[in-house]
């Protein structure tokens, strides 16, 4: 029933069979396409069922989209058509035109919309760790690790004081000093992806480094070729190419694509959305080798943690560093796809919320690729939508 309605509908509205044309021939639909989609349902939801249309009907049309176009069914989420309308929170593409075009009523969903999502760098968790250390014994490691020169000893310590240094990242009068309270962080190379067993246990660990090359990079990058093209989107395209000499290696550039498939979220009313390209400058930033640290970082100002890339060129890097209040953590990794695989580890490791610009990309990468929090993780319909395209390519 419900896939015949949707059919109907398009076969009755103007621009229905355009989209069926797209849908038929690629399998998929493009964002103006979709958008041409939700607008043709939503109006004939209105002219059925009046300007608040139950939430049964609203679960049709969205039920009837993914039935009657099965690739664009969401895999990953319960239902599959929640990026069309989620009855849990309010919110997918058809909830949000319906919000448009009935602006006066349009707090019909606010209650539903504020339903409480976790999920994410900053969730506490119940971690299995080996014997730990507190009061006293604690004080007497940390104070020990500072003046080490063995690297065993300082890992060793670090295991034993992990529930302590859980507990002041989720202190906020705490969280700020943590690297002043455990300084190896900054020299010692590991300690990251050590922290980042004990929360999720080794089978999250490698999935980013083993998913993304042999399934996402490509995909990625097909699905980017979509896109209204821009000159920083062109010059990413441009690095899947074997002569291409852009600045970023052909893998930081896949990653780098995904900000424009997911592109940033306004953080406020009154302030507007940034560009890709800006986004992107607050994922990766480079430095040439010689120049200074503390010279370059202290015109940087960024709180939430990004890479930095530091050698003669971008495409040539001798040493990759995550940046967390201003102070350089050195990565163990010797790739690009490696670098990021830490950075996204450090939001964890360091209880540090996604930059809110980034919301849409962080939680992309966190529940599709690392499968982290699926269930609980509150996700847009943007995200949804370029899961399915992605998996569907």
């Amino acid at each position: 029933m419900a896939k015949n309605i949707v059919y109907v509908a398009l076969h009755q509205k103007p621009g229905g069979e355009d989209v069926m044309k797209e849908y038929n021939k690629t399998r998929s639909l493009s964002e103006p396409t979709r958008k041409k989609l939700v607008n043709i349902l939503v109006a004939d939801m209105i002219e059925s069922h009046g300007r608040v249309p139950p939430v049964n009907v609203r679960i049709t049309y969205a039920l009837g989209i993914v039935t009657l176009f099965p690739s664009l069914k969401d895999n990953g989420s319960p239902t599959g058509y929640e990026h069309y309308y989620d009855p849990l929170s309010g919110q997918g593409y058809l909830a949000y035109r319906l919000k448009t075009v009935q602006r006066n009523t349009a707090s019909d969903f606010k209650r539903s919309s504020k339903s409480a999502h976790q999920g994410g760098p900053r969730t506490l968790r119940e971690t299995l760790t080996s014997e730990q250390l507190f009061g006293d014994g604690c004080k007497e490691a940390m104070s020990m690790m500072k003046h080490s020169s063995d690297q065993e000893v300082v890992k060793e310590k670090m295991k034993a004081t992990f529930k302590h240094r859980q507990n002041m990242l989720h202190d906020l009068d705490q969280s700020s000093h943590i690297l002043d309270h455990f300084p190896r962080f900054l020299d010692t190379p590991g300690l990251i992806e050590q922290d980042f067993i004990v929360i999720f246990r080794e089978d999250i660990l490698g999935k980013f480094i083993a998913r993304w090359p042999t399934f996402y990079k490509t995909r990625v990058t097909t699905v980017s070729k979509s896109l209204r093209q821009s000159a920083h989107l062109d010059d990413l395209l441009s690095t899947q190419e074997e002569s291409s000499d852009y600045e970023w290696d052909s893998d930081m550039a896949a990653i780098l694509l995904l900000v424009h498939l997911l592109p940033p979220t306004a953080k406020g009313k009154r302030q507007g959305k940034i560009s890709a390209p800006q986004a992107a400058d607050r994922i990766i930033k480079f430095m040439k080798v010689g120049t200074s640290m503390a010279t370059f970082l202290s015109k940087v100002g960024s709180v939430q943690p990004f890479l930095l890339y530091v050698g003669e060129k971008k495409s040539r890097i001798q040493k990759f560093y995550i940046i967390l209040d201003q102070r350089p953590i050195p990565c163990v990794a010797q790739t690009a796809v490696a670098a990021f695989d830490e950075l996204f580890k450090a939001h964890f490791v360091f209880a540090v919320s996604y930059d809110a610009t980034l919301l849409n990309f962080y939680t992309f990468i966190q529940t599709t690729v690392y499968g982290i929090d699926v269930a609980t993780t509150k996700e847009s319909p943007r995200v949804k939508e370029i899961r399915v395209r992605i998996n569907n390519t």
